[in-house]
């Protein structure tokens, strides 16, 4: 507790990030940081504008809840992550990510090195057990990334050089406008929003309805003639449904079809990656990098949405991108409304492997606060990717209690 007290004091007092880091200059070939405490912070960010994921179970507007976790080294270093939960879109929850860092995870990371990931990884697999696939990614992700911004700072290195990727990706990542229209009267607004703020290329959600998918698309790509056009499911149809309105999505002028089925319909993904109607791509159906080479090998999937946060983090993000690569697949850049530190680890990770697609991190556009020293700001419809050590960004401690959640 009292490791937790001074590094919060030294937070407010302006004494975190860098200047913490002088003791564990690079002097040495072996680093080593063990660690002294971790906090969560669960927060809530206002949400702009009508986001189905983000809305109550009653379908009113709610806000964007995040888990920020802090950890800090017993010679004072710091770094900061962040767990994204949707409850509409997986089963964790603000509540359960706060419970489950500071309960289960936190016990098995004090004192441990925090430069021994596969150690820390196995503890945290042990503390949190997995069903199918990994127990709770997105609760591993917080910790996953404030270990990597930790050693990062420590080390003195950005994503691109720890990884061997420096100068081989790029230092901007171009950005796709989300469009989830109620109803057809919205979607010229909608567009116009988005090429106001500079975008041009564009993610539509679709399912169950393949009619009013249809109709969607066709006006988005009238409007968007020289647009990516993405069609994401979130697993909504049925097989048969998702065969007969395939070949009709790619005559609407749709380039790829995501997670258009419940991630346990295997047998159909097959149908539909025969069909060779549209490239299909698994998002919700990939949390690990197990599943993802099983369903390589039958056949299953043309690549993968890819979301830190979805599976547990920039470790194993990077460790799927790879293969990905490697078995010539495609690889898109995706998030979960992505705030602060989730979204600057989602542009470390799509910078430096160089995505050849525009990038569907709609934080940007959905969240109307930050916490960040130096907020990310969209310019021409692209995020630059963050420089620096570690994630490359600075959380202003003194902003969370504004959007802290009392009740949890």
């Amino acid at each position: 507790m009292r490791a937790s007290r001074r590094a919060a004091l030294r937070g407010l007092l302006g004494l975190g990030g860098a200047a913490m880091l002088l003791p564990h200059s690079t002097r040495g070939a072996v680093m080593s940081a063990k660690i002294a405490a971790v906090e969560a912070f669960p927060v809530v960010y206002p949400v702009v504008g009508r986001f189905k994921f983000l809305e109550t179970p009653d379908g009113k507007p709610g806000g964007r809840a995040s888990v920020l976790v802090k950890i800090t080294s017993e010679d004072g270093a710091v770094g900061w992550g962040q767990s994204v939960p949707i409850p509409r879109w997986s089963y964790e929850t603000l509540e359960t990510v706060t419970t489950t860092v500071r309960k289960y995870l936190t016990p098995v990371l004090i004192g441990r090195d925090a430069f021994d990931g596969d150690a820390i990884q196995a503890e945290m697999n042990h503390a949190i057990a997995p069903s199918f696939s990994t127990g709770q990614p997105i609760a591993k992700a917080g910790i996953d990334l404030a270990l990597f911004d930790l050693t990062g700072r420590i080390e003195g290195k950005s994503a691109a050089e720890r990884w061997g990727r420096e100068g081989k990706g790029k230092r901007k990542v171009v950005l796709s406008w989300t469009l989830n229209p109620k109803t057809l009267d919205d979607v010229e607004r909608l567009i116009a929003e988005g090429k106001a703020r500079g975008y041009r290329h564009f993610n539509v959600k679709v399912a169950p309805d393949p009619q009013f998918d249809l109709a969607l698309c066709r006006m988005v790509k009238k409007l968007i003639p020289d647009g990516f056009l993405w069609a994401d499911a979130n697993g909504g149809y049925d097989v048969e449904t998702a065969l007969a309105v395939a070949p009709k999505l790619a005559d609407a002028g749709v380039a790829v079809l995501e997670q258009p089925l419940p991630a346990n319909r295997l047998g159909g993904y097959r149908r539909l990656v025969q069909q060779k109607a549209l490239p299909i791509l698994m998002d919700e159906g990939i949390v690990s990098s197990v599943e993802l080479e099983e369903f390589i090998e039958l056949g299953l999937l043309d690549g993968v949405a890819m979301k830190p946060a979805r599976c547990g983090g920039l470790t194993e993000a990077r460790r799927q991108v790879e293969i990905v690569q490697r078995r010539g697949l495609r690889f898109l850049g995706s998030g979960l409304t992505d705030p602060d530190l989730a979204l600057a680890a989602a542009l470390q990770l799509y910078g430096a492997y160089d995505l050849q697609y525009p990038a569907a991190l709609n934080g940007p556009q959905f969240l109307g606060a930050s916490l960040l020293k130096r907020p990310f700001v969209v310019e021409d419809g692209s995020l630059a990717v963050p420089e620096g050590p570690g994630l490359g960004v600075e959380i202003d401690e003194s902003r969370i209690p504004e959007l802290l959640a009392r009740d949890v």
